[in-house]
């Protein structure tokens, strides 16, 4: 089998906006760890827009953090039609929907007088979410995810850092990956583009991305004389960043989860508060099937949960674990709503999301990183009794 995933940059437009979206997120945390936040960005040339609902005790510069943010990713140059300084930010946010207020604020077992804290919240919307972890990587995410993810991040190192400073902040990354009897083998092609200033010479940069990306990134055990590479297939890449293609908050769900390896509900991440289970049930998936694989119950897993708006505990939880449990699927199941809180509120308690830890997860994916909450290992204990 053959299986390919992608990653971008940090400057890729998309990007962009899930790092302006996370970063309005975190602002207001820090100064309001109830705000509810719904926050949506458009970039294009010498422009951003930030839009949605937003309710909080805090108040928030919002240009400035976009400008802070749009300079960080590296937007600093002139002439490449995006620059933090010189770009209009147009702000257009408005309170939470006060119906949709309504069943966060107390949910439909609240309501009924369950007595349980835990059962205040209900769930932002309806939706299903799903996470996933195999063992076929250190991260417990999909090989060929994890090579592009780090083939981006060298893109951006060699930039910020002025070893190639003919780079611009756009890129991406794409590697596929030959399995045999399930087990990654070999890597069998690399596709690699960057934006760079004018003048540069194609080959100079083929050569340069050869020796200080693909080589420093990819174990040469996985490379072979058969790997295929298309650097800068197109021959230039001048024009990029918002000016070359527009960006929009929620664009890259599969980048930000597992390179489409396993199902996605459809729901973004990024410029939402934990009150939004397309987020924190996503999470929340994520740590319960790391710590599944962890604890040696199944060697790869996809959790699926699923919420009615205004309710606290999920409609459905589902587990497949591929052939692989020791296990079935049915117990496994069972064993994640005996052992995890699945609740809006539990999960939010378990993985602590009320602190402004977003903007981290907003390049380079959400899961496999470590330090964050959904990351820890905490439940292989309890979970190796079951074997």
């Amino acid at each position: 089998m053959f299986f390919t995933c992608e990653s971008v940059s940090k400057g890729h437009p998309d990007k962009v906006c899930d790092q302006i979206s996370d970063a309005v997120l975190d602002a207001y945390l820090k100064l309001d760890k109830n705000s509810r936040v719904a926050c949506e960005t458009v970039a294009t040339t010498d422009y951003v827009l930030v839009m949605g609902e937003i309710t909080s005790k805090a108040s928030v510069n919002i240009e400035e953090v976009v400008r802070e943010t749009v300079k960080k990713i590296g937007y600093t140059e002139e002439g490449v039609g995006f620059k933090y300084d010189t770009l209009k930010v147009d702000v257009r946010l408005k309170a939470q929907s006060a119906d949709i207020a309504l069943g966060v604020d107390s949910s439909m077992e609240n309501k009924n007088n369950s007595g349980d804290a835990l059962d205040l919240i209900g769930a932002g919307d309806q939706g299903m979410m799903f996470g996933y972890a195999t063992n076929e990587t250190e991260e417990m995410m999909p090989l060929a995810l994890i090579l592009s993810h780090k083939l981006c991040k060298q893109l951006d190192v060699l930039r910020e850092s002025g070893k190639l400073n003919y780079l611009l902040p756009d890129g991406k990354a794409q590697v596929t990956i030959e399995y045999e009897n399930g087990l990654p083998k070999r890597v069998d092609a690399v596709v690699l583009s960057t934006q760079h200033k004018k003048g540069v010479e194609l080959e100079n940069l083929r050569a340069d991305l050869m020796q200080n990306a693909i080589k420093k990134v990819i174990p040469a055990n996985l490379l072979d004389s058969n790997t295929k590479y298309y650097i800068n297939p197109t021959g230039r890449f001048e024009i990029g960043g918002p000016q070359g293609d527009s960006g929009l908050t929620g664009r890259k769900i599969i980048v930000d989860t597992y390179g489409g390896m396993c199902a996605h509900g459809g729901g973004c991440f990024s410029g939402k508060d934990p009150t939004k289970v397309d987020r924190s049930g996503a999470y929340m998936a994520r740590y319960i099937a790391k710590n599944i694989v962890a604890s040696g119950l199944a060697n790869k897993c996809e959790i699926q949960i699923a919420y009615a708006i205004g309710v606290a505990k999920p409609v459905s939880v589902m587990v497949n674990s591929y052939g692989t449990g020791k296990l079935n699927d049915l117990e496994l199941s069972n064993i994640v709503q005996k052992e995890f809180d699945l609740r809006p509120a539990g999960i939010i308690n378990t993985l602590e999301l009320k602190n402004p830890i977003y903007s981290q997860t907003s390049a380079y994916g959400h899961f496999g990183k470590s330090g964050l909450p959904w990351e820890k290992l905490d439940k292989v204990n309890d979970l190796k009794k079951y074997l």
